[in-house]
């Protein structure tokens, strides 16, 4: 409903934004976008496809690697269709059911993907810290309950934040700062009172990263305890080897998600083409990046997927 009166929206359509300043240029930013689409798709799939058909890759190492690579797809199919149509065709209007969508698939996944490199911390942690009991620590029930645990933890804040979103009213201008819906973006334009909002996006955050985080520093201090042990030089190299590709994944999760936080809070005098250069970079480098990474640096997914390619 909405009231003309005092402009009081109870259900708005809000106004995507592309590239500020850049309009003009939206079709050629398309084709660089387009392109990372595209490798972010067939890089995660191709992944997954061998980890599933390849039997010597059923091991916990590569179930986590299936679920990190499923999240960077899923999350790429989330914000790709708006993108993409802002750019393409200037299609800016958004619902705000359809908003809180993809609002809830975008924080939720960015929130799985969070949980799953912190369970490969875990992961690395026992396979360098505690081989012998590797495969009896981490089994398949333990693995589905760390999925379990993670997806319902994500579920419940998201529905939480979403229930409070839907009691906001919208009186301002409705113009979002981003190609795609994001929780801070849309409470800036309310003019109902935000605080139980403010809160549980923080209590959100602190669920998550704020527990993530910690977990995956103390994996890797002891991780790294337990290779300073180590007398020779050789298997130093080879226990930390194994953590190259996992702390790439962590690196270039975090340091985007870390800098836009920084530039939405402080950032204010900042060129807006800046923030919306900032949150696309943010959500499409770790899908992009991710497969690159891991069929470098981890010698058993290169070899099937090159095993894959040759065949065909």
């Amino acid at each position: 409903m909405e009231s003309l009166g005092n402009k009081t929206f109870a259900f708005p359509t809000f106004l995507l934004t592309g590239f500020p300043g850049l309009e003009s240029a939206h079709a050629w930013i398309s084709i660089p976008f387009c392109c990372l689409y595209a490798f972010a798709i067939l890089g995660n799939s191709m992944i997954l496809f061998v980890i599933i058909t390849q039997q010597s890759l059923h091991e916990p190492m590569y179930y986590f690697l299936s679920m990190l690579s499923a999240t960077d797809l899923s999350l790429t199919v989330t914000t790709m269709p708006t993108t993409l149509t802002v750019l393409w065709f200037n299609a800016r209007e958004i619902s705000l059911e359809r908003c809180l969508i993809q609002l809830f698939f975008l924080h939720g996944f960015v929130g799985m993907e969070s949980g799953v490199l912190t369970a490969m911390a875990f992961d690395r942690y026992v396979a360098i810290c505690n081989p012998l009991r590797y495969n009896t620590i981490l089994t398949n029930s333990r693995i589905i309950q760390l999925v379990i645990i993670v997806t319902i933890r994500i579920v419940l804040i998201m529905i939480t934040i979403l229930g409070l979103l839907k009691r906001l009213s919208f009186c301002k201008a409705n113009i979002l700062s981003h190609s795609y819906c994001y929780h801070p973006d849309i409470i800036k334009l309310a003019c109902s009172d935000t605080r139980f909002n403010s809160i549980a996006g923080l209590i959100g955050l602190l669920l998550t990263t704020g527990i993530d985080t910690p977990s995956i520093v103390v994996s890797y201090i002891l991780i790294i305890r337990s290779v300073l042990s180590i007398a020779s030089p050789e298997e130093r190299h080879k226990a930390f080897s194994t953590c190259v590709s996992h702390i790439g994944a962590v690196a270039i999760f975090y340091i985007p998600f870390t800098s836009l936080s920084l530039v939405h809070r402080y950032g204010h005098s900042a060129p807006k083409v800046l923030h919306s250069m900032m949150a696309n970079i943010y959500l499409i480098l770790p899908p992009v990046l991710n497969p690159i990474i891991y069929s470098v640096k981890t010698k058993q997914i290169r070899k099937a997927i090159l095993s894959l390619l040759t065949k065909t």
